[in-house]
């Protein structure tokens, strides 16, 4: 079948990697791409926020599949737009998709459901949400309740840091997502990510994952979109995952199917794993940048047919995916400067020759061509990404290949996988 993927970062160049390995795929178009899913993909100019011109070119190209990769299109209702032509669409309706639009949304979902998180309250004004603070104390965390693209919360140790974060919330740091917040207590325990393919009626879960938010090593440092992943991830034991699914993914899902807006696609909870049990953090509503890198390289199993059947409500008719039994990490090459300000056009060389190492591939994130030549086109730039017999194997290959990447205006963390190793 002919497929359209949207997107054009790391996690879509992986995806678009593992799709066009699948007999099932025809034509692949990407929008709008990047250098690196050009290997696997016809890149398409398509605007993306005009849903009308993705319906258009959809049915002009006999498009089978649609697969969403980024959030923002998710939460505007491209897949609602797309189903209104019967196209089917990896990727939840808008009224789904709220789920990680809206971290309120989510917080009163498990209020309902009696899903596992942190005490929380809901503010719209800075006075009230500074007074629950002074009553609660700190440690505590501030979320702006929107998207924002991974950079709206703050984890405060004092009071003056929890402060200046509802400031910023509402003196429009983070846009329209910042005009609500969220305050919650902070949570002790190990972070882990975990994945679910869900129709609204089958739950099959994921490989399980891991990924670095700060940006220094020893997870020191300002938040990013992620330094670093790997899979699997060991804090995530067989007992774990099945009270995972049981006291968190299940009770959603079915909550939200009750209410009239069946979830379909893929369900990516940040877990807090505390003394007594997984504890939710917040819903995404699509795969994990920089954990796809990472779990693509052990799928063993045919991608087009687990999201088709995930799109068409057929999950529980096809076979559960199988992974490699081998490791994989994924170290993000970042532009000097990001999280904070950074330059872009900066030449990038040596990917050829990082990826002639045995089980190494390099995602490309933000890049471009220009003049002929790869340049940095974004914060996160590269996922160099390696297989190994075991998690210190798979990290000791990755940096192996990122020593081989001729890139000096580029940096990364040297400890992806510290915990795990």
């Amino acid at each position: 079948m002919n497929i359209l993927l949207i997107g054009s970062g790391g996690r879509e160049h992986a995806l678009a990697w593992k799709l066009a390995q699948s007999p099932r795929c025809g034509a692949l178009y990407a929008a709008p791409g990047n250098p690196g899913i050009a290997q696997h993909a016809e890149l398409v100019p398509l605007d993306v926020d005009d849903h009308d011109a993705v319906v258009r070119f959809c049915l002009e190209k006999s498009i089978g599949l649609v697969v969403v990769g980024p959030e923002a299109p998710l939460v505007a209702g491209l897949a609602d737009a797309l189903g209104g032509f019967g196209i089917s669409t990896f990727g939840p309706t808008a009224a789904g998709a709220r789920l990680e639009g809206s971290k309120g949304f989510t917080k009163d979902l498990c209020a309902e459901a009696g899903i596992p998180t942190a005490a929380y309250q809901r503010f719209t004004d800075a006075t009230a949400a500074k007074a629950y603070i002074h009553a609660r104390g700190t440690p505590i965390v501030v979320k702006a309740d929107g998207l924002a693209a991974g950079k709206g919360v703050t984890v405060a140790a004092t009071t003056d840091e929890a402060n200046a974060a509802i400031d910023a919330c509402f003196a429009g740091d983070h846009g329209a997502a910042g005009a609500e917040v969220v305050v919650e207590e902070c949570l002790v325990g190990e972070e882990a990510s975990f994945f679910a393919l869900t129709d609204s009626t089958t739950i099959v879960p994921l490989a399980t994952a891991q990924d670095h938010k700060p940006v220094g090593e020893g997870d020191t440092g300002p938040n990013t979109g992620g330094m670093g992943a790997y899979s699997p991830a060991p804090v995530m034991t067989p007992d774990l995952v099945e009270r995972t699914m049981a006291e968190v993914i299940r009770p959603t899902v079915e909550t939200l199917k009750a209410r009239g807006t069946p979830f379909s696609g893929v369900l990516y909870a940040g877990l807090m794993i505390t003394d007594t049990g997984p504890k939710l953090i917040e819903y995404n509503v699509r795969f994990g940048d920089p954990e796809t890198q990472p779990m693509m390289m052990r799928l063993d199993s045919d991608l087009v047919e687990l999201l088709h059947a995930t799109a068409t409500g057929r999950l529980g008719t096809v076979p559960a995916p199988r992974w490699s039994d081998r490791a994989a990490l994924s170290v993000v090459m970042a532009t000097r400067g990001y999280p904070g300000a950074y330059e872009k056009g900066s030449v990038i060389r040596g990917i050829d020759a990082a990826e002639a190492l045995d089980g190494v591939k390099v995602f490309q994130a933000g890049t471009a061509l220009k003049n002929g030549e790869l340049v940095a086109n974004g914060g996160r730039v590269l996922n160099v990404t390696a297989t190994g017999a075991t998690i210190a194997d798979a990290q000791a290959r990755a940096y192996q290949a990122v020593d081989r990447i001729d890139w000096p205006e580029g940096f990364c963390r040297r400890d992806i996988g510290w915990r795990a190793v």
